[in-house]
C-alpha cells in the first residue's frame, strides 16, 4: 500500500483586496471524501501544513456530521512541518481546497518544491478546488510554470462569481492558472468534473472530491 500526503492550508482568513478578512480554512468535503475513499483501500495518509499549524475546517463547509468527521481523523491535529516534508517520502500528494489556500499556498515555495519534485518524479499529484492555487509557485528544472501546457480544472471564475467573493478576491485562480499556460477546462458550476492528465489529477470543485480521489486511487493502482 502507498503513502499519501496531504497538504493543507494553515490560513484562517483570506485577506480580500478591500482589506477585509473573510474566515476560511479547509473546505471539510475536499479533505475528509479523499481521506475515506484512500484509506478504506489501505493506504496510509499523513497530513503536513507550513509551520506544522493545526488546519482549521472552514465553518461554510460543514454540514450534519461533517465537525465530527473532521476530529476523529487521525493526525489532522498534529500535522507535520511542510519545510521538514522529503518529497521522496511519499508515494503521492493531493491538496484540498476552502479558500484557505488562496492566502497561504499560493505563495509558499515549501510546497512549491514538493509539488516540482513530486511531479518530476513522476509521481501522482492532485488538487481540488482552490487547492490548485497551490500550484501557481510551482516551476520546472528549466523555470516554467508546472502547469504550462497541462490539461487542468480548478474552482472557476463563475463559481468564484456565484460565491459572492470574485469582486473583492486578490486574483482569481482559473485566471490565474491561464495566465500560466495552463489548458483550463471547467464545467458548469457546482458540477462534478475531474480532469486526469497523466500522473496530475485536478477537481473543479467540492462536488468534484470523490472523482479527483477515485481517479488517485486509480493512479496508486
Amino acid at each position: 500500500m502507498s503513502t499519501v500526503l496531504f497538504v493543507v492550508t494553515a490560513a484562517r482568513s483570506w485577506t480580500l483586496s478591500d482589506g477585509t478578512e473573510h474566515p476560511t480554512g479547509f473546505w471539510a468535503e475536499e479533505l475528509v471524501t479523499p481521506w475515506r475513499l484512500l484509506t478504506a483501500a489501505g493506504h496510509d495518509v499523513v497530513f503536513a501544513t507550513p509551520g506544522g499549524v493545526a488546519p482549521v475546517v472552514d465553518a461554510a463547509s460543514l454540514g450534519d456530521g461533517d465537525a465530527a468527521a473532521v476530529a476523529e481523523i487521525p493526525g489532522l491535529a498534529a500535522p507535520l512541518v511542510l519545510a521538514d516534508v522529503e518529497a521522496s517520502a511519499f508515494d503521492a500528494v493531493y491538496y484540498p481546497g476552502g479558500h484557505g489556500p488562496m492566502q497561504d499556498l499560493a505563495h509558499d515555495l515549501d510546497s512549491a518544491a514538493l509539488i516540482s519534485a513530486t511531479i518530476a518524479a513522476g509521481r501522482p499529484l492532485a488538487a481540488v478546488c482552490h487547492g490548485l492555487a497551490a500550484l501557481l509557485p510551482a516551476r520546472t528544472e528549466v523555470g516554467d510554470p508546472v502547469v504550462a501546457g497541462r490539461r487542468i480544472t480548478g474552482f472557476s471564475d463563475e463559481e468564484e462569481r456565484l460565491g459572492g467573493l470574485a469582486d473583492r478576491a486578490p486574483f482569481l485562480l482559473e485566471s490565474a492558472l491561464r495566465d500560466l499556460g495552463a489548458d483550463v477546462e471547467v464545467a458548469t458550476a457546482w458540477s462534478d468534473h475531474t480532469i486526469v492528465d497523466g500522473l496530475l489529477i485536478t477537481g473543479q470543485n467540492p462536488q468534484s472530491s470523490e472523482s479527483a480521489a477515485r481517479a488517485l486511487l486509480t493512479a496508486l493502482a
